[in-house]
């Protein structure tokens, strides 16, 4: 019995450790780092902050998805959201890779992931959340609700009435 008492402390330091971290991440909401990895078309890795995750956008997944099923209410093929996605990563690498950028924090800091939640700034203060929606390489995330929501979902409006990226092909 003495010995679960000994594993108490720890365990509990594992279950406040993951919150802490994300307390000090909305007590400063703004924070600057270098991208050093680009996991996928809306996913990096910035040095001293960690995986970040670009709120309020939405890229496809590399490969074939159950996630799909939400661009399949706009008639877009799987073989255009593979294309879509590819292309965004490759925007990213170009584009972020190697470069310092402001994560600006929102309602939430973290997903359920543990993933940093932010609007991610670059450099020339182009924000690169709406960059890709413009682009058309993503749509808005409608699941949760977020402050720039109105101005993502009129940025991805107008990729879709210009018919780039994801909205390539498709009838208005």
């Amino acid at each position: 019995m003495k010995r679960s008492h000994h594993l108490f402390p720890w365990f509990v330091l594992l279950l406040v450790l993951p919150l802490l971290a994300t307390a000090a991440f909305a007590a400063e909401p703004t924070r600057h780092g270098r991208v050093t990895w680009i996991y996928d078309g809306d996913t990096i890795q910035v040095a001293g902050i960690g995986k970040v995750r670009l709120l309020g956008i939405d890229v496809p997944e590399r490969e074939d998805s159950p996630r799909d099923r939400f661009y399949e209410r706009w008639g877009i093929p799987p073989r255009q959201l593979r294309r879509v996605s590819h292309a965004a990563l490759n925007y990213l690498i170009a584009r972020v890779k190697g470069k310092e950028v402001t994560l600006v924090a929102d309602r939430e800091s973290r997903d359920r992931y543990g993933r940093v939640l932010a609007y991610v700034y670059l450099p020339d203060h182009a924000l690169l959340n709406r960059t890709l929606l413009a682009l058309g390489y993503a749509s808005v995330f409608r699941k949760y609700d977020f402050s720039l929501r109105t101005e993502f979902l009129a940025a991805e409006q107008r990729a879709r009435q210009e018919r780039i990226g994801l909205w390539q092909g498709l009838h208005p």
